[in-house]
Parts: C-alpha cells; structure tokens; sequence
C-alpha cells in the first residue's frame, strides 16, 4: 500500500485592494481610504482549518503584520507557519536591488519581532521573481531564508519562468551560494504548461478538473504538491474595484463558489506548512539560474 502524501496549503495575506491586478486603478496613496477586510477573511480560513485539524502555511505582508500584529500572533499560535509575502506588494522587478533588499528585511523583522521565531520561508509579490529579478534570490540568501515559493514555471503576462523545473529544488547562485525553490504546481498538456496551483486558477476551472489535475501529481509522480489561496478569495460580499474588464474578471470570478471548493479540497487531500512537508521531502535536483 502506498504511503499518502502530504501537499503544502499556503495563504497570501493581503488586503483585496492590494493585488498587482489593481495597480492601475488604485493608488497606493489611497489605499487607506479602503475598507480593510483581511481580519476577517483570513479568520474564516483558520476557522475552517481548525475545524479540518489542519496547519498551513501563510505568507504574511508586511503592511498587513504591521498593522494587524495581533492576526500574526493569532497564526502563529494556531500552529501554522508564518512566512514573508514582502513588505509592500510591490513587484520586484520595478523595484531597485537596494529598495528590495530594505523591504524584504523590514518585512522579515516585522514578523520575527510579533512571533518570537525565525522566519524561513518567502514568497514574492505576485510571483515576480523572473528572469528579470533573479538577483533577488541573492538577498533572500543574504537575509538568511531557507526557501523561496516565488517561481511559477509558466508563462504569463506578469510573472513565470518557462522550462524550470516544476518540483522542489536547489537553486544554486553561484558562490557556493544557494536556496530551496518550491515553484507553484503546474500540469503538462497538450504541448502547454498549465498553472494549477490554487488562487485565480481554483476559480476559473472547474472544480473537477482542479481536484484531478492536482491529484495526478501525487498518484503519478508520487510527489507533494502546492497549493495557494488569498483570505479575499473566500469573501463574495467584498467592495467592488472598477479597472479594466481583464482584471475585474480576474479578481471577481467565482468567488462565491472559492470556500466550498476549497472545503472539497482539503477533505480530498492530506495537507501540512511548507516547512513540515519539506522536512519529509527528498530534494536531488540543482538547478543553476
């Protein structure tokens, strides 16, 4: 009998105003005049977490742990992983090598500081290390993370790497220098590489589809893999953000139907943090970038 395996939950914590689809339609001056739902949305998660006895990872921004440190403490001392979501969901690559570096560490201190812990796990702002950012992997190294979740090995218009591997790996920056990459959960088909991870793309296909597409990595490649969500994805009654047609969409699309699924999802499959199933996972592979 073969052994069940054990994925990775993972949780972007931000507010519903904050996401990159939105950054041409919101200044950043203004968000303050929004209201603030991420108490509440990200409460209802370990809510239904709980009641599954089950532990997460959740990449926290910055922004949101310095305002609302009392929802960290409330993560941590649940029982799940804290981990960095940056600081101000700014994408790396419009940010300066310097402006990146002083985030990342202000963010990681803001968390380390609430939580009384290390903090070993980082994931970028709309998975903006590319190939254009790639000397951030150098500062997350510098600034002593263990693991990046930042690559998603696909193309899209505002993040992916193409053609790098799609489980978990040493990532080597020369220098004897080097970091474990969990890059997002992808399928092959028909010639194209197909993001399946979680957030935007758990609403769009259908649930089936999702449920089969994930489930293919543990029976066929017997591997664990990784999947991803924001608080704003399960609350429907969120204050509507006019942009353009594509991001509305986005952002809006089936997010009446994302707890129920992602209810079918946990029950369907054995998740653990990022760090616990690392622990217990083999990692062969060095890939040099």
């Amino acid at each position: 009998m073969q052994k069940t395996i054990t994925n990775m939950l993972t949780v972007d914590v931000e507010e519903h105003y904050q996401v990159s689809a939105f950054k041409d339609a919101i200044s950043r001056d203004n968000w303050h005049k929004h209201e603030s739902r991420v108490v509440q949305n990200t409460q209802s998660l370990l809510e239904l977490f709980a009641s599954k006895n089950l532990k997460a990872t959740f990449f926290v921004l910055g922004m949101v742990a310095e305002k609302h440190p009392e929802l960290v403490r409330e993560i941590h001392a649940a029982g799940h992983e804290v981990a960095s979501h940056g600081y101000s969901h700014k994408l790396i690559y419009e940010q300066t090598p310097e402006v990146f570096y002083s985030e990342t560490e202000k963010s990681k201190k803001i968390l380390e500081d609430i939580i009384g812990t290390q903090v070993y796990g980082y994931r970028a702002a709309s998975y903006s290390i590319t190939e254009k950012s790639l000397w951030a992997l150098d500062t997350l190294i510098e600034l002593g993370f263990e693991y990046d979740s930042s690559i998603f090995p696909v193309k899209h218009d505002r993040y992916g790497i193409p053609n790098t591997p799609t489980h978990a790996y040493t990532l080597e920056r020369g220098e004897g220098k080097s970091i474990t990459e969990i890059p997002l959960s992808t399928k092959p088909m028909f010639g194209y590489t197909l993001p399946i991870a979680g957030g935007g793309y758990f609403r769009l296909f259908p649930y089936q589809f999702t449920e089969w597409a994930l489930g293919s990595i543990n029976k066929s490649q017997r591997k664990p893999f990784i999947f991803y969500l924001h608080p704003w994805e399960v609350d429907a009654e969120q204050p509507r953000i006019k942009a353009s047609r594509l991001s509305e969409f986005r952002h809006y699309n089936n997010l009446d139907k994302c707890k129920d699924r992602l209810e079918k999802l946990i029950n369907k499959f054995e998740f653990s943090t990022v760090r616990k199933v690392m622990e217990n996972t083999s990692v062969t592979q060095r890939v040099k970038l």
